[in-house]
C-alpha cells in the first residue's frame, strides 16, 4: 500500500465527461446528472483499507444527500487483473453488502481517473449545478486506527454550502488513501 494524497484538482474545473458501466450493467454518463444541483464523484474501490474505513459513513452520507437532490456516483479505476477484489463482479457484491444507493461504475481504461486527476482511494470531488468543481478533499479527519469517528464533516459542510447557495471555502484538506492501482505502464504523469 502506498499512502497517496489527492492531487487537489483546481477549483472551478468543469466535471470531465464519462460514460461507464454500472454494477447493474447499465451505462451511466455525466450527462445523466445534468439537472442535479450538486454532484459528488467518489473514486473508490473495494479492497483499500481507507475506503473500508469510510464505507458505512459514505453509504449513510449518500443516502442523506440523495434525499436532498444531490447526485452521487462512485468510480472504481483499479486494475482488476492484478487486484481481483476490485473486479466488476466483486463491485456488485460490495455495493449490495454496503447498501450503496448510488451508481458504482467501473473505469476499466482508467481514462476517467486520469481526466479527474484522481490519485487515491477514496478521492472526493463535489461539483455545483453548473458542474464546476467546488470541493476536492477529505471526507473528514478520520483515518484507520486514528480513533476519530467517521462523520463526513468536511464533505457534508461542502455539500451543505452548495445546496444553500453559499461559497465553499477554498481552504480544503486533501483526501488520503491507497494509490489507484494503475495498469502496468498506465500511470499518469501527475501520479509521480
Amino acid at each position: 500500500m502506498v499512502l497517496t494524497p489527492s492531487t487537489m484538482l483546481p477549483l472551478g474545473t468543469s466535471a470531465p465527461d464519462f460514460s461507464l458501466p454500472n454494477v447493474d450493467g447499465q451505462t451511466v454518463s455525466l450527462a445523466d446528472f445534468a439537472d442535479a444541483p450538486t454532484l459528488l464523484v467518489v473514486f473508490m474501490c473495494n479492497h483499500c483499507p481507507y475506503v473500508k474505513h469510510v464505507a458505512a459513513g459514505l453509504a449513510a452520507l449518500a443516502r442523506d444527500y440523495q434525499a436532498k437532490g444531490v447526485a452521487v456516483v462512485g468510480i472504481n479505476s483499479n486494475d482488476a487483473d492484478n487486484y481481483p477484489d476490485d473486479s466488476p463482479a466483486a463491485m456488485a457484491d460490495e455495493a449490495r453488502s454496503r447498501g450503496y444507493t448510488f451508481p458504482y461504475l467501473y473505469d476499466e481504461t482508467q481514462e476517467t481517473a486520469k481526466a479527474y486527476k484522481a490519485a487515491c482511494t477514496p478521492d472526493f470531488f463535489v461539483f455545483d449545478g453548473q458542474q464546476q468543481l467546488v470541493y476536492r478533499g477529505q471526507m473528514d479527519g478520520s483515518r484507520p486506527d486514528s480513533g476519530l469517528p467517521v462523520n463526513g464533516a468536511d464533505l457534508r459542510a461542502a455539500l451543505d454550502a452548495v445546496l444553500a447557495g453559499d461559497e465553499v471555502p477554498a481552504d480544503q484538506t486533501p483526501s488520503i488513501g491507497c494509490n489507484i492501482k494503475w495498469k502496468p505502464g498506465n500511470a499518469p504523469e501527475y501520479f509521480g
